[in-house]
């Protein structure tokens, strides 16, 4: 049982934590980067909308917590099914937090800050990690793991649909030039 719980160990989430926000961090540029390309706007932020940033959450922490198993499953300490349970509680707390700290201190205060909007990107990720590995330890409950992959698979592509078929919400919005989705 106690390696188990040092696979969510405060270790783990700050590392985690750390890893899922550079690599999210490099999502933001991703699609400038490599020219604009439409595929890779399916998976990267391709404008400044509060939508789109959540992506940079999305396929990051799915890598990490898939690699991770992976790399320790041979070790076999590891409750598949509560771990992709797990991925699930960090990607969903991540996504839900990043627009309700955005939201909260612009309109609240009036603000807006480069630097609040990438510690928001950390506190987000971290809030996913701690809750999702709280879980992995105190929970006797899961998710069947098909139902948890089919999950991360609909979350991918309702942000692969919503940046080609994109809602006129505010939340989908371009702030910089006030625009919805990509542009053809």
């Amino acid at each position: 049982m106690k390696d188990k719980l040092k696979k969510c160990s405060l270790k783990y989430i700050l590392i985690s934590t750390v890893i899922i926000f550079l690599v999210g961090s490099m999502f933001h540029f991703l699609f400038e980067w490599l020219g604009r390309n439409f595929i890779i706007g399916l998976i990267a932020p391709i404008n400044e909308s509060v939508w789109e940033h959540c992506k940079m959450v999305v396929l990051p922490i799915i890598i990490w917590w898939v690699i991770y198993y992976i790399c320790t499953r041979k070790s076999n300490t590891i409750n598949v099914q509560k771990w992709l349970t797990a991925m699930i509680i960090s990607l969903i707390i991540s996504i839900i937090t990043i627009p309700l700290l955005f939201y909260f201190y612009t309109q609240s205060f009036g603000i807006e800050s480069v630097f609040i909007d990438i510690f928001i990107l950390f506190l987000a990720v971290l809030a996913g990690q701690s809750l999702a590995c709280h879980y992995y330890k105190r929970s006797y409950k899961h998710l069947n793991k098909y139902v948890a992959i089919a999950i991360a698979i609909i979350i991918v592509i309702v942000f692969m649909i919503f940046t080609v078929y994109t809602p006129k919400m505010p939340i989908f919005m371009d702030t910089s030039n006030y625009t919805y989705g990509i542009q053809k």
